[in-house]
């Protein structure tokens, strides 16, 4: 993939169309309307072409409205999605809310500074297909959901060496391997903030099974990058960070060590000593989101409590490959501590980005709507304090 700007001016190849939700009355109602309940195909696009770009916007008064609606995408004919993940989720925000960021790939468009219930969301991943192009939205929401969308691509050759592009949602609440809360009194006694750290960091993990799952992909492909939303609710006591856990990818069936191993979330995140900046917008990696328990601030200073910034709350972090691609030949598996050596009982949900060959594996079955829900702030705080 270029960014030579003098490659504008080269002939391209292809026709320009567009699938849209415009009022074909010529009236100004540019969206429609989808049940709750039901799901509708915005795009049913006969193939060779390339999508280009996805514009949308959702408009419903309903909290987790963003978590709620499912997109999915099917890529000639398959009878299983090859993207399948909440809308809010696949263009970059987690926890069902939506937040102003603008990477390489993804973005949001909305009130900056704020955690918000409306965006802009925009997409520019490439997205090739042979015979057929679909696009469905479900709204699992409990009120009907009104949608404005675009979707651009080009009517043009796809060569067969193109490979497919997809999307997965994943969440789960975390078990950690270790009784964070029992170090508590242990630590409170000791006058040392690093106390319950040490104890933690002195524990091994030497085959990377109980980690977070991010991508379980087999075939021929690449990795091009993923967002990882994470709810702080289980601290090492005296300890805010919830990172500290190593990514690991494990290429083409190896097993241990892994083909690459890193060395804590935030430095696979493309940050160090935690999330200092807070929220920041790059066109590779960044912070999409930064939502930390309000209220909490400077709890930490008479506390015993390392001053480590705040990282109570909600989070969500991208990493996009886009000019270092993770290539499989058979298969690949990409995994990161929840905490290191697993030891915390965090929130974690992601969607991972790649391109392959068809067959794909079959994805996990998605969770249903109450499940895929996030925690109240109240509930995140309740969990989150009787650690610390």
């Amino acid at each position: 993939m270029s960014f030579d700007l003098q490659g504008l001016s080269l002939r391209k190849q292809g026709k320009s169309r567009r699938v849209s939700s415009w009022d074909k009355t010529g009236r100004n109602k540019d969206n429609i309307t989808i049940k709750s309940g039901e799901t509708a195909v915005i795009a049913d696009i006969k193939g060779p072409g390339i999508i280009k770009h996805i514009w949308t916007t959702i408009a419903i008064n309903e909290q987790y409205s963003f978590r709620k609606v499912m997109l999915k995408m099917y890529w000639d004919g398959e009878t299983e999605p090859s993207v399948e993940s909440p809308i809010g989720d696949f263009f970059g925000v987690g926890h069902g809310v939506a937040s102003h960021y603008v990477s390489l790939p993804l973005n949001m468009i909305t009130t900056q500074g704020v955690v918000e219930n409306k965006a802009a969301m925009n997409c520019f991943f490439e997205m090739p297909f042979a015979k057929e192009a679909r696009i469905e939205i479900t709204n699992d929401c409990e009120q009907d959901l009104i949608m404005y969308f675009y979707i651009d691509y080009l009517e043009t050759p796809v060569p067969a060496e193109s490979f497919y592009f997809h999307a997965h949602w994943r969440r789960e609440i975390t078990i950690g391997t270790m009784d964070l809360l029992s170090l508590k009194p242990e630590h409170d006694g000791q006058g040392n903030p690093w106390h319950s750290e040490d104890k933690v960091n002195a524990v091994p993990n030497l085959d990377g099974k109980e980690n977070y799952v991010i991508l379980d992909a087999v075939g021929e492909g690449h990795y091009v990058g993923c967002n990882l939303s994470v709810d702080h609710i289980n601290p090492i006591p005296g300890f805010v960070w919830p990172g500290e856990g190593d990514d690991m990818f494990f290429i083409d069936g190896e097993t241990w060590p892994p083909t690459l191993h890193g060395t804590g979330t935030e430095d696979y995140f493309c940050a160090a000593w935690g999330y200092p900046s807070g929220k920041y917008d790059g066109p590779f990696h960044g912070i999409s989101l930064a939502a930390p328990l309000r209220g909490y601030g400077e709890a930490w200073r008479d506390r015993n409590i390392i001053p480590f910034h705040d990282c109570s709350g909600k989070w969500t972090t991208y990493r996009f490959h886009i000019t270092d691609p993770i290539l499989f030949e058979k298969s690949l598996l990409f995994s990161i501590e929840h905490g290191h050596a697993n030891c915390q009982s965090n929130d974690y949900s992601s969607v991972a980005y790649w391109y392959q060959r068809e067959p794909h594996k079959a994805f996990p079955e998605i969770l249903p709507v109450q499940q895929r829900l996030p925690l109240s702030e109240k509930e995140s705080a309740r969990r989150f304090y009787q650690s610390l």
